[in-house]
């Protein structure tokens, strides 16, 4: 890993934050109006796609310098964590699956947050009871030690051609020259202000004198965090996990600093300075299945993204979706992901502490054992028992069904490629809009609230609250090759819908005859082992959805879901078209290198 001075890195950012403020980094003054964002590209060379137009934008130039995927995607990502923050960010964690072209393999660097070693069972718990979710939630129990940074530093070493302090330049020049507030970021904030206005450092970093979100059009700026990541540049992960931002982190967590008229209690966490030094973020297997002619992997546990989607599309491989009708097609997609579901509930956690059968959940005679189940009606009872993997693992054990309601959650995905072949699909996350609530004061970063992914209201469930633990995510980044090379790869936010529009991406792109930008753009549902079946509404008022209804189908209209990102590479590995939501999130940013146009 390269380090570098506080004299060199100010070149490096005078350059590159020049380099972005051209690309549009909204606004050295009031009255620059940002570009319009394009969710769709289609060329040559390397590419990416974001939720945001300057992140993509330095993906892109840090493509066109030279740059590689991974080199792209860090850089991107640092940039989310400027104009994304309720989001992602340095105070959260991810997971990252990459293809190294020259390998000619997939890898995973878990970046998931753990809970600090003094965390108990019971720590969500109090007077025989467990907390409601805002209670754990906006407090310092709910932080996990974040894994963001270190995974950051992994990824350049193992695959990166730049140093941290390289990737990390561009954020710097927007986080200090500042980006125009759009409508998503006003809305984002307003879901939070009955909190954020507890918390001073939060109030004064995220709404304006009067106490209300900033106002769309103006221009928002982040010279603490500019600074932060000034310090991580020059110093490496260990500025941010030993020493003083360490030291504010864990005072922030154990002390919350809320304000005298807070109308909330905010509960201390238990984390201490030696949670933070003894991170690591480790590389993992990526899980592995196929389907028609194609390989997918996707992450491993203690994400359930890539079992869960595997074994859904193991359920599905047998049918002919091609040559079904879209309402026959959907009933089985929807049914397949209501049995898979019921098997991550009970079966997925962090695999140093249970002993996850994924080699069950990921077998084909698994999921015809779950296939067989499936009928021309949606199932009755509507939430399903979770099967027995276990005779397929060669072992033998138990799980337990969950029954903790999974809490709706906003991250972010990032996709990129280069013109070598190189591939990263990268998702990463605070956990809930707005997070913990708490940003470590003069540091411009709201610290993440993942340990309400645990099975926090159960004292026995795999998923469980335990120190050094990471808790069950449902991130879901995929990349699937054929003909061992890399055709598409994809992602989403949207807590554990993430995994649901994964599938449905895949199945419509795969089996249903969309291109990507149309599988992306595509109204959605989302059954998860539910009674009823989230959808957004626009899919609630389709024909698909009527037929459904008679086949047994209760909808929920529910608010948008998942924004994603995909890159698919068109014919060879140098010509690519990338993809992301044209609405959604308010619309997100495709480019590649070189246009075809041009």
């Amino acid at each position: 890993m390269h380090a570098i001075g506080l004299r060199a890195l100010n070149a490096v950012v005078a350059v590159l934050a020049a380099s972005a403020a051209m690309a549009g980094a909204a606004a050295a003054d009031d009255d620059a109006a940002p570009a319009a964002a394009t969710p769709t590209a289609a060329g040559t060379g390397g590419a990416a796609a974001t939720v945001d137009r300057l992140a993509t934008q330095a993906a892109i130039d840090t493509l066109r310098r030279g740059g590689n995927a991974t080199d792209a995607a860090v850089t991107a990502a640092a940039v989310l964590g400027v104009t994304e923050p309720f989001s992602c960010g340095i105070g959260g964690g991810g997971f990252m699956v990459s293809y190294n072209a020259r390998e000619r393999e997939v890898t995973t660097i878990d970046q998931r947050e753990r809970a600090p070693g003094d965390m108990r069972p019971d720590s969500f718990w109090e007077n025989g009871a467990p907390l409601a979710f805002n209670d754990a939630r906006y407090s310092g129990l709910s932080v996990g030690v974040p894994g963001t940074v270190r995974g950051w530093a992994e990824a350049l070493e193992h695959d990166g051609t730049i140093s941290l302090a390289q990737a990390l330049a561009p954020a710097i020049g927007i986080a200090s020259k500042g980006f125009v507030v759009d409508a998503t970021f006003a809305a984002q904030t307003q879901e939070n202000v009955d909190y954020f206005d507890d918390a001073p450092a939060t109030a004064a970093l995220f709404l304006g004198p009067d106490g209300t979100p900033r106002d769309v059009g103006t221009v928002f700026r982040n010279p603490d965090l500019a600074r932060t990541y000034a310090r991580i540049a020059s110093r490496g992960p260990s500025g941010f996990y030993r020493g003083r931002i360490a030291d504010e982190i864990v005072q922030t967590v154990r002390n919350p600093p809320v304000g005298s008229t807070a109308n909330h209690r905010w509960r201390a966490g238990v984390m201490r300075a030696q949670d933070l030094s003894e991170y690591t973020a480790p590389e993992r297997a990526p899980t592995h299945s196929t389907y028609r002619d194609l390989d997918v992997y996707g992450m491993g546990p203690p994400s359930s993204g890539g079992s869960t989607i595997a074994e859904a599309l193991n359920v599905l491989e047998a049918y002919d979706l091609a040559g079904m009708t879209r309402a026959d097609a959907l009933h089985r997609e929807l049914e397949a992901s209501r049995f898979a579901f019921a098997d991550r509930g009970a079966f997925l956690a962090d695999p140093d502490f249970f002993d996850v059968p994924l080699a069950g959940l990921l077998s084909k005679d698994f999921a015809a054992t779950r296939r067989a189940l499936i009928t021309d009606r949606a199932a009755t009872p509507a939430v399903v028992a979770p099967g027995d993997p276990y005779p397929f693992d060669a072992g033998a054990g138990a799980g337990q069904a969950s029954v903790t309601a999974t809490q709706p959650g906003t991250t972010t995905h990032i996709t990129t490629s280069d013109r070598a072949g190189n591939v990263v699909s990268y998702t990463f996350t605070l956990e809930s809009t707005g997070a913990s609530g708490l940003v470590v004061p003069g540091r411009g970063f709201l610290l993440n609230n993942e340990l309400t992914d645990f099975n926090f209201t159960s004292t026995t469930h795999p998923n469980r609250v335990e120190g050094g633990k990471r808790p069950r995510s449902s991130i879901s980044p995929e990349i699937v090759l054929r003909d061992g090379r890399p055709w598409l790869a994809l992602g989403s936010p949207g807590g554990s819908t993430i995994i649901t529009t994964v599938l449905q991406l895949l199945v419509d792109r795969i089996d249903l005859g969309a291109s990507l930008p149309e599988a992306i753009a595509a109204p959605r549902a989302s059954q998860r082992n539910t009674a009823t079946t989230t959808a957004e509404s626009a899919f609630v008022s389709s024909p698909e959805a009527a037929a459904l209804a008679a086949r047994g189908h209760s909808f929920t209209s529910g608010p948008e879901i998942g924004a994603a990102t995909g890159i698919e590479f068109t014919g060879g590995r140098d010509r690519v078209l990338a993809a992301a939501e044209p609405v959604r999130r308010g619309g997100g940013s495709a480019m590649v290198e070189r246009p075809a146009d041009d």
